[in-house]
């Protein structure tokens, strides 16, 4: 057996799994939440006039997922899969380009701290990480961020499942995925363990942040900051290894900032939901369900939380609760825990979340009387493209708790979108208009890509026919044709970006290139490649790899543009590709995101107000 194709027993088993989650989906119908009724309007003789605002703006931005396009074709990132799974692969600008929408979104508050609800990562990928941590770590940027399903688990998505331990102990599969530039060696996944580690070394490198946090060697972490208006107040963390790894989890408390005056304090207890073991991993599998889509709280996390809770409770503060994963998609067991936990803290109850990529207000009765107040907030990868501004306001009289959560970007006037159009036009206004070049140029480069990224996609059955065939090298032949189709449109937008930039973009021509491409600057070498002939499988997977090479080297250049014309250029093009990617979707099968049902669940909304009963 060739080391470059899986064994047909490990591909039956995700074909099946595959299968299943389709079949799944599509049965699934969409069912609006129960939302928080209308706010009362405020006059100076209401209960409304009695709130008083307790903390400063906290940014929230979820599901970034920064995804390696690079890495080695595999069926679990194969563009076939995508004409079935909306999100296996996105367009090209996406990956390009689509982290400078998470810049955007934080250079728009920058004396506010922020809060990412998780997916930092896409496949779970060193390379992913270390790209959105340049962003994530920009000077004088304070924040926290979640672990996601997507950070840490194998492909993003799921931990070691009992089938794919014999077959795949060292995860050799997710290694070669995660290898950039289609490169071969090194260790480049990322595990949860691993995910933990850079996250915490990211924080000891901020002085504000990391005072005091001791190196994170051992199995377990518990650390307090010594300054007590810090914003990262505590952590709490455990370590497993091996194919239990995905049990380990990191439990944060944040210090909102005050309002001046505020007479109480707001923490926030950020959870991680993404306790998915080996048992539950194989579990959904089993159901047909993508493993990592249900989230999971264990004990132990809630035993090392519970002192936060009990010493807020105590000192009469406000807490408010974080998840990656929506309240619904928490597993019963889970629920109950946290309900339990919760009724502890003796105050009304906010849930902030993200993982659903459409954003939405809901109430939850469910599981216990008291009511309890869920924002979700939607992706920055996927239309509806959207962050929010966060502010807590509390009525002493009333003993209620409202959010005040703006819909951002904002509006030209200043407001928050209430329909796809204006949302649409409010990213236009910030990140579109300051290019100053024609909106409909970049709007055409754009519909292409997106057309021929959609209709290149290839089909299922010749992706399972592939899968099942005799073990040989060139059973693979189809994975190199799409993933070579990808390089080229990641290679076309690149090209249009320096074409439209001009001087903008003369750094990529100081990229030192590789051999392969002699004495060309990069734009001939790339136009050299994409006109390559194929004659034989040895061929298309040298090829490529000079192409994933090529990009890669090229990405790396693009995160070195800063001039506000090149920033603006790129969010916009990632904005654009989004939207009409999801134009193109039909609405069966966007799950659920189309605006009208995103309207059925308040998503338009931007406060609310809980109390406890």
């Amino acid at each position: 057996m060739h080391a470059l194709c899986p064994t047909a027993s490990s591909l039956v088993t995700r074909l099946i799994a595959t299968g299943l989650s389709l079949l799944l989906a599509a049965c699934a119908g969409f069912i609006p939440q129960p939302g928080p009724p209308p706010e009362a309007t405020a006059s100076p003789d209401s209960a409304t006039a009695d709130y008083q605002l307790l903390t400063l703006p906290l940014l929230a931005v979820g599901d970034t997922q920064e995804h390696e396009a690079t890495g080695y074709p595999l069926h679990e990132n194969d563009s076939a899969v995508d004409a079935y799974v909306e999100v296996a692969q996105r367009p090209p600008e996406q990956p390009l380009f689509g982290r400078r929408l998470l810049q955007h979104a934080l250079r728009s508050a920058p004396g506010s701290p922020f809060l990412h609800l998780g997916d930092v990562m896409d496949l779970s990928c060193r390379s992913e990480a270390e790209r959105i941590t340049r962003i994530l770590e920009a000077p004088g940027q304070i924040g926290a961020v979640l672990p996601g399903n997507h950070d840490g688990l194998m492909f993003g998505i799921y931990a070691y499942r009992l089938a794919e331990v014999a077959l795949d102990r060292d995860a050799e599969r997710w290694q070669r995925v995660c290898r950039r530039g289609g490169g071969q060696g090194g260790e480049q996944a990322l595990s949860k363990g691993e995910f933990m580690r850079l996250y915490l070394d990211s924080l000891r490198r901020s002085a504000l942040q990391g005072a005091g946090l001791p190196s994170a060697e051992g199995r377990r972490l518990s650390w307090r900051h010594p300054d007590a208006q810090a914003f990262h107040s505590a952590i709490e963390a455990e370590w497993l290894d091996g194919v239990l790894a995905a049990d380990s989890y990191i439990a944060q408390r944040l210090r909102l900032p005050a309002a001046p005056g505020a007479s109480r304090a707001v923490y926030l207890i950020g959870l991680d939901t993404n306790q998915a073991g080996l048992l539950t991993s194989t579990w959904d599998v089993l159901r047909g369900q993508s493993p990592g889509s249900l989230g999971h709280v264990r004990a132990n996390q809630i035993e090392a939380v519970r002192r936060w809770v009990t010493e807020g409770r105590q000192r009469g503060d406000l807490l408010v609760f974080a998840g990656h994963h929506n309240w619904n998609s928490l597993g019963v067991t889970s629920r109950l825990m946290l309900r339990q936990l919760m009724r502890e803290a003796d105050q009304p109850l906010i849930y902030l979340s993200a993982h659903t990529h459409r954003g939405f207000w809901a109430l939850h009765r469910v599981l216990d009387a008291q009511p309890l107040l869920e924002l979700n907030v939607s992706s920055l990868s996927d239309w509806p493209l959207a962050f929010r501004r966060l502010q807590f306001a509390w009525n002493e009289r009333t003993q209620r708790l409202k959010l005040h959560g703006a819909l951002l970007p904002l509006r030209p006037d200043g407001a928050s979108a209430q329909s796809d159009a204006e949302l649409l036009e409010a990213w236009e206004h910030q990140v579109c208009a300051p290019i100053g070049l024609d909106p409909l140029t970049l709007l055409r480069a754009d519909l292409d890509l997106v057309r021929r990224q959609r209709d290149q996609r290839g089909s299922l059955v010749e992706w399972a026919v592939s899968a099942l065939a005799p073990v040989c090298e060139s059973c693979e032949a189809p994975l190199f044709e799409h993933a070579q189709r990808y390089q080229d449109e990641m290679l076309d937008a690149i090209l249009q970006l320096a074409a439209h930039l001009g001087g903008g973009a003369a750094g990529l021509y100081d990229v030192p290139l590789p051999a392969f491409c002699g004495e060309q600057d990069f734009a001939d070498c790339a136009r050299s490649l994409q006109a390559q002939p194929v004659r034989a499988f040895a061929d298309q997977v040298l090829l490529f790899r000079h192409k994933a090479q090529l990009v890669d080297l090229l990405s790396t250049a693009l995160d070195r543009l800063e001039s506000p014309q090149a920033a603006a250029y790129m969010a916009c093009r990632a904005v654009q590709a989004a939207r009409l990617d999801f134009e193109a979707t039909p609405d069966d099968r966007n799950a659920n995101r189309g605006e009208a049902r995103r309207r059925s669940e308040q998503f338009f909304r931007v406060e609310a107000s809980v109390g406890r009963h």
